[in-house]
């Protein structure tokens, strides 16, 4: 799976949720999109369910860029723990989600084969996506 080979600091903090993406919400690569319409911290097991639909669906033809990287460590508490005692250790890694930003690309296939695989991708994530090509984004 996806994660950092080496980070400067083993925790973060959570930050602040507002706010559309600024970053990353034009396809710049291929020729087609999967753009998310909602928010969430979407981990490294997502990304690579997401990834193995659509190469499935293209039986290797085209290409595909992922524009995300699971870089936030999760921190979580044992189970039955009590409260205090500092925060808990890491468990995952993780990639936050803001609206409007472009998840995958890919080209050198048909429009078709590629709004389907881009379905396909999207049902395994845990928010609303979009299908958009290069140029015709609103």
């Amino acid at each position: 799976m996806l994660s950092p080979r080496k980070v400067k600091y083993r925790k973060k903090q959570k930050g602040r949720w507002g706010g559309t993406a600024l970053r990353g919400n034009t396809v710049a690569f291929g020729r087609y999109g999967l753009q998310a319409m909602g928010r969430c911290y979407m981990t490294n097991y997502q990304i690579e369910a997401a990834r193995v639909a659509i190469t499935r669906h293209v039986r290797r033809g085209g290409k595909v860029w992922i524009r995300i990287f699971p870089d936030k460590p999760v921190c979580k508490k044992p189970a039955e723990t009590r409260m205090g005692k500092g925060k808990g250790s890491p468990e995952g890694w993780v990639a936050v989600i803001k609206p409007g930003r472009i998840l995958y690309e890919m080209d050198g296939v048909d429009e078709d084969v590629a709004r389907e695989a881009m379905r396909l991708a999207a049902m395994k994530l845990p928010f609303p996506c979009r299908f958009v090509i290069r140029g015709e984004m609103a």
